[in-house]
């Protein structure tokens, strides 16, 4: 049962698939900390909140009022992008998803995991270069082609759409942020490198919107004064949104080159003491 809030839609509305996917994946990351638990082993708690946190956002996009107001309003679309495609991405790329799977399962799940990820088409859905692509390539892809249009107008494709978001942030932010274990490792230098030039990208997308003079999906955002003022606002947000997921990211990626070359200096240091005189 959902309530409503006037301009806004439901406060709840419960999409069972997204549901189930949530539920299944809140089970998983559960049960693996604590079968490490049992072993004696403990699992960061900042990796976890990280997990806890991806799901509430998800929750937040997809079973509540913004998920039905997001076929309504352009600028509620634009936050439900951002929530799935950047913030849930990021927390989940932070929580080491893969890296708990390795280390809470048996000796043979561990293969078969590591035959996945050195798989030649995980491989290339992992290349720098294809993440980058997909993360930019479908943010274009999704305003300006008829794909914004048919996601609204067919659940199916409102589905494949909600999941590609959240993979392609998924790959952008599993390599930028590099905790979980990659084929190709970039080194922070590089890494850092790969989140700034993906910047200018909702700049440059947000600029095209809020330049334009009719709207995107006009069936279903109308085609007056008020949706394109609507459209301007989400144009913006996506600027905004997108600019800040940039500096976020690049600070965690300072954070950690910063972090690296501690512990590399405290070895050194270490090794020097430890030589004879």
């Amino acid at each position: 049962m959902a309530g409503t809030v006037a301009g806004v839609g439901p406060v709840l509305a419960f999409d069972p698939a997204a549901g189930l996917l949530i539920v299944v994946a809140a089970g998983l990351y559960v049960g693996g900390v604590r079968r490490l638990e049992r072993r004696g082993r403990r699992w960061r708690r900042a990796r976890s909140v990280a997990f806890a946190t991806g799901l509430v956002v998800v929750v937040a996009a997809t079973q509540t009022g913004l998920a039905g107001a997001e076929a309504e309003r352009f600028s509620l679309h634009v936050v439900q992008h951002v929530l799935l495609g950047m913030v849930a991405p990021a927390l989940f790329a932070l929580s080491a998803p893969v890296t708990l799977a390795l280390q809470a399962s048996s000796r043979s799940a561990q293969t078969v995991l590591l035959a996945v990820i050195e798989h030649p088409v995980v491989a290339v859905l992992s290349h720098p270069a294809t993440a980058w692509g997909l993360f930019g390539g479908s943010l274009v892809a999704l305003y300006f082609s008829p794909l914004l249009e048919l996601s609204l107008d067919n659940e199916a494709v409102h589905a494949v759409v909600h999941l590609q978001f959240l993979a392609a942030g998924g790959l952008f932010c599993w390599t930028a942020v590099g905790v979980d274990p990659l084929r190709r490792r970039l080194p922070h230098g590089a890494r850092l490198l790969f989140v700034l030039l993906a910047v200018p990208v909702h700049a440059i997308v947000g600029l095209a919107l809020l330049g334009a003079t009719e709207t995107l999906a006009g069936p279903f955002y109308g085609s007056g004064s008020g949706a394109l003022a609507d459209q301007r606002v989400g144009a913006g947000l996506l600027w905004a949104t997108g600019d800040l997921f940039g500096v976020v990211l690049a600070g965690v990626v300072l954070a950690q080159w910063m972090g690296h070359e501690e512990r590399v200096a405290r070895r050194h240091d270490r090794l020097t003491l430890a030589e004879p005189r």
